[in-house]
């Protein structure tokens, strides 16, 4: 097998980076951006004169101005899995679309835009691909409106870098939006030759190397006592950028602790495990910072194994499929670090994590569970971070998940467990414990006049139980267990009673006469104990909207057990249909 080395990046403004060949990445990336780039010529051409106010009015077109890298990296980057390198129909295209958006920004309209920061590091990557190409007129204007755009993150990197925490209580914003903002003014201190941003913003960057980074290998969004998954992505790509401009040391540690990280918690259909989640219920696949991965051979299999959910041509699916995650995967091809791949947990029937704050996975044949013991207190006035009332959840292989342990906000009847003590609706646990062992796993949750033990033992192949044990310490309060059961919209149900339902936005409130022990639908059967009460649908909280969903596919089966003060034990067993 031939030698495969390591990509060398000359970070010279204008510079056109020069890679090796392996099979699979970055060769993948190039044929995703061929197909992708043939959707953004076809979007750029139905107008006349494109705006961004056109392109933008559909969710696929999001944040447009990150198409322009990608033709730029089709034209400029020599690879020879790259078949479009040197194609000047594609310099044409990013030439256009550069030029458009210095109009936008003559005209006002660009930094109006939500994030529009995330925009122009996209733009300043194309400018340095494609810098020695565009002659001066269109060089100078280009350069005029970056730094435009640029300048403002100056002070804004200022402002927060020696607050004591580098997230959402001390910076107001969140750490993904600062790091953007660090390592944004980095790439234009070195492609414009800016001395003091490129120090300024270093050393913003290490300290999140170094100091913000929690001992499990994430960035939390509220704080280091919980991760929020899917952020983290983004927050990774702006160290996996530093490194390349400043190969610290503390940079590949961070990105070898962010990769330990994700690997772990991501589901085997890409997404990451929702449970330990503190602002998202879902997020799809992720294609930010692959390049940061790439350092690690079991990084490059990673990327690979999230690279492979990207929709392709033709697929029906569209997330992940927009602009912004296509140009994330054309920034990947330019830094990618090429080499063998190596295993990751997905590679393997087994495997189980445990962090050093109490929550963990394991996988178990086509089974995975994941339990969060994390305990937070609630952000009552801000919308954008949820309330860690849900504590694990049951996903197979064939069905994705079935037990979902996304968390929510303002629905206490979404909490695993919930309590009311005197007129106080409490719903997030006051103490937990998490023990885990190859014969079995137990998560215990304290609160005020009971605790819980939730015990998963090792699973059969088509069969997984687990048993719920509560026992009552002092006082009394009405307290009850719920469970979110990932239920689907026109699919059917049958319970045991042998009433089938065919699942729609017509209310279901089933009681357990009805259910008789039993609930079979999607592929999956679960057997339960009496005294449950299922309803459909339950519309979870959405914190951009800073309400429930309205979407019926957003929607869960809310199945609640109350209980009494007395210790109790509840038997539950899943089979695959």
């Amino acid at each position: 097998m031939r030698k495969a080395f390591v990509v060398l990046l000359i970070f010279l403004a204008g510079s056109i980076p020069v890679v090796s060949q392996i099979p699979g990445l970055p060769g993948d990336y190039f044929k995703l951006l061929e197909t992708g780039v043939k959707r953004i010529e076809s979007e750029w051409k139905r107008f006349p004169n494109p705006a961004l106010k056109q392109l933008e009015g559909e969710q696929l077109f999001a944040h447009f101005p990150h198409a322009i890298l990608i033709p730029a990296v089709l034209y400029a980057v020599k690879h020879p899995s790259n078949n479009s390198f040197k194609k000047l129909q594609y310099r044409q295209l990013a030439f256009e679309i550069g030029d458009m958006l210095v109009t936008e920004n003559r005209n006002g309209t660009y930094d109006k835009r939500h994030d529009s920061d995330w925009d122009t590091q996209m733009w300043m990557e194309a400018y340095r691909l494609l810098e020695k190409e565009l002659g001066d007129t269109r060089r100078n204007a280009w350069k005029e409106a970056i730094l435009q755009n640029v300048t403002p993150l100056e002070e804004l990197v200022k402002k927060y870098q020696d607050h004591p925490a580098y997230n959402a209580p001390y910076i107001v914003t969140s750490p993904n939006h600062y790091a953007i903002y660090s390592s944004t003014l980095l790439m234009a201190g070195n492609i414009f030759h800016n001395k003091y941003w490129v120090a300024l913003a270093s050393k913003s960057l290490h300290r999140f190397c170094t100091k913000e980074q929690a001992a499990d290998g994430y960035w939390g969004e509220h704080s280091n006592a919980g991760p929020t998954t899917g952020y983290d992505y983004i927050t990774l790509t702006q160290i996996g950028l530093y490194w390349e401009y400043s190969k610290d040391n503390a940079a590949l540690d961070a990105l070898r602790k962010s990769l330990d990280f994700h690997k772990h918690y991501t589901y085997m259909d890409g997404t990451p495990v929702e449970t330990i989640n503190d602002r998202n219920r879902y997020w799809g696949p992720s294609m930010w910072g692959h390049f940061g991965f790439s350092h690690f051979a079991d990084g490059r299999r990673y990327s690979a194994f999230l690279t492979s959910f990207f929709p392709k041509e033709g697929d029906s699916k569209s997330y992940g499929g927009d602009v912004q995650s296509l140009a994330h995967i054309a920034q990947n091809a330019i830094y990618f670090h090429e080499g063998k791949p190596g295993v990751i947990p997905q590679d393997k029937d087994n495997y189980a994590h445990r962090m050093h704050i109490p929550a963990g996975i394991r996988k178990t044949g086509q089974w995975t569970a994941t339990y969060s013991g994390i305990i937070a207190p609630p952000v009552s006035l801000n919308n954008f971070f949820l309330d860690r009332q849900s504590h694990f959840s049951v996903f197979h292989d064939k069905v994705g998940l079935i037990i979902s342990g996304a968390n929510s906000k303002r629905q206490p009847g979404l909490a695993t467990f919930t309590e009311d003590l005197s007129g106080d609706h409490l719903h997030m646990p006051v103490s937990s414990e998490l023990a885990m062992a190859d014969s079995a796993d137990h998560l215990s949750l304290a609160y005020n006049v009971f605790f819980a033990t939730i015990e998963f033992p090792k699973p059969a192949p088509g069969k997984f139980a687990f048993a719920v044990k509560t026992k009552y310490k002092w006082g009394e309060a009405k307290t009850q267990m719920n469970l979110q059961l990932v239920l689907k919209n026109g699919s059917e149900l049958v319970t045991g009673s042998g009433k089938k339902y065919i699942l729609g936005t017509t209310p279901l409130a089933l009681d357990s006469t009805e259910l008789a022990g039993e609930i079979k639908t999607s592929g999956w059967t679960m057997h339960i104990p009496g005294g449950a009460i299922l309803y459909w649908p339950v519309y979870p909280f959405n914190p951009y909207r800073d309400a429930p969903e309205e979407d019926i596919s957003r929607a869960v089966g809310r199945l609640t057990f109350p209980l009494q003060l007395k210790d109790q034990q509840f038997d539950f067993n899943i089979d695959m249909q």
